[in-house]
């Protein structure tokens, strides 16, 4: 049988409608070869007139606006030296109350002896994730010690706090699960739960009976759907010290509801023992713990500690662990000593409660002015007593506060430094208003609060 046979046999049959579609695929895949992808639009010549008006009417501006001298960028103070509990501003010593370092750790020589160590040992960075060559020595004996230290099974270690919180979220509640969070949570929690693209229940701050409302209406919807319900998975997420309100988590109250996974967040009270110590909760009735080592810890990074089985997840699921280059081996070695002074001696936490007593005492009853807070939280929240309803004027009465504390502070040998802490716009106005926070130290013997107002140059009412 020759070719030509062969193709006149087969040609007849193929249907008649597959030839005239392959036949059309052919000729619409020669014209997309030859022809142009853009149509050339003729260009407009302008003439001498309409070039000379467009010149005229154009009027040059400043690549960078006019600024006011008056502009708060302009108008700045030299901060000297490391961010400890003491700081020199402007050539004078003051007492840091805006500082996270509530254990003093910053400046500790110790700490500093070892990250130097560190440095001279390992270099400066890692150069990978955790899971490409970026784990040293250092790192797991820093989750090991973590682990001890919260009295959990196993720890696991982020190279930033922010992202701690962050990647822990979306690594367990993905599209399609329920978590219920409180409104006033930190700005960390707020994107940890906009990764995980999760449906989202927000309840009062601090309020169970809300939180008990949304649980049974959940349970209601559950019930309709009782097979979408079992593949549903519901997490809690609270924080143990509200940074944006200045109290703690009502865990007592909140166990009993906590039918859940539970995730709390200590990253302002990380290195003060855990909240969960001062009521009958066990540390197993807890999930998931993160926390931040950049406050008491004096380090860089965070964690995040409980059962093995759920920290495990997150060294295959945790976006920040998995693609983010690991916590520099110098950083690890400083928390480790930090941690290695917080077991030497615990008294500093006897200490640093009892500064916070002292001070939440001294601000009490302060007049115009309300305090928010616990009296053994380190952070506190200064607020004006009566809003004057908008919020620019009462951001500018604080400053006002802030700046006569200055001038009087000017006049004598030591000084405090007082900053004001507007929160930013958007959520979290809802439920916070223009506040100083003030933050306790340890490592001053003696405190002398110099806060002095006088009604008739400041107008507090």
């Amino acid at each position: 049988v020759t070719k030509s046979g062969l193709l006149c046999t087969c040609l007849p049959q193929a249907p008649a409608y597959h030839l005239i579609l392959e036949g059309i695929l052919i000729l619409w895949i020669i014209r997309l070869l030859f022809s142009k992808t853009y149509k050339l639009h003729e260009t407009y010549k302008l003439t001498e007139k309409e070039k000379e008006d467009l010149i005229e009417e154009w009027q040059p501006e400043p690549l960078v606006p006019a600024i006011s001298r008056e502009h708060p960028s302009l108008n700045y103070v030299v901060v000297t030296g490391p961010p400890s509990h003491k700081i020199v501003i402007d050539g004078k010593e003051c007492i840091n109350f805006a500082s996270f370092n509530f254990l003093g750790l910053l400046d500790n020589k110790r700490v500093k002896q070892k990250a130097l160590a560190s440095l001279m040992k390992y270099g400066v960075g890692t150069c990978g994730p955790r899971g490409f060559y970026g784990t040293f020595d250092v790192h797991l004996e820093l989750e090991s010690r973590l682990a001890k230290f919260m009295k959990t099974e196993e720890a696991i270690i982020y190279s930033y706090g922010f992202a701690t919180i962050a990647s822990a979220i979306p690594a367990y509640s993905k599209r399609g699960d329920i978590i219920f969070v409180d409104e006033a949570a930190c700005f960390s929690i707020q994107k940890g739960l906009q990764a995980s693209r999760s449906f989202i229940k927000y309840f009062k701050h601090n309020d169970m009976e809300d939180l008990e409302r949304l649980l049974k209406e959940q349970e209601v919807e559950d019930q309709k759907n009782p097979r979408k319900a079992r593949v549903t998975r519901k997490f809690i997420v609270v924080e143990g010290l509200y940074i944006n309100t200045a109290d703690i988590c009502p865990l007592p109250e909140l166990h009993i509801l906590s039918i859940f996974l539970f995730v709390m967040n200590l990253s302002f009270i990380c290195g003060i023992k855990p909240s969960y110590h001062s009521c009958s909760m066990q540390i197993d009735d807890i999930d998931l713990i993160s926390a931040n080592m950049e406050n008491a810890v004096a380090s860089i990074g965070g964690f995040c500690c409980g059962r093995s089985f759920v920290i495990d997840h997150q060294r295959l699921s945790g976006q920040g662990y998995c693609f983010s280059a690991s916590l520099p081996p110098m950083l690890a070695a400083a928390a480790i000593e930090a941690l290695n002074i917080m077991e030497e001696d615990p008294d500093i936490f006897t200490v640093l409660r009892e500064k916070c007593k002292q001070v939440y005492m001294a601000l009490q009853g302060t007049p115009g002015l309300k305090l928010v807070g616990v009296p053994f939280a380190p952070a506190l929240h200064l607020q004006l007593e009566k809003s004057s309803g908008c919020r620019n004027s009462d951001l500018q009465l604080l400053h006002n506060i802030v700046h006569y504390v200055s001038h009087v502070c000017s006049r004598s040998p030591r000084g405090k430094d007082i900053s004001s802490a507007p929160h930013k716009d958007g959520s979290s106005l809802s439920y916070t208003s223009a506040s100083q926070k003030i933050t306790t130290l340890w490592g001053e013997k003696k405190y002398i609060f110099c806060l002095l107002f006088k009604k008739d140059s400041l107008h507090v009412n």
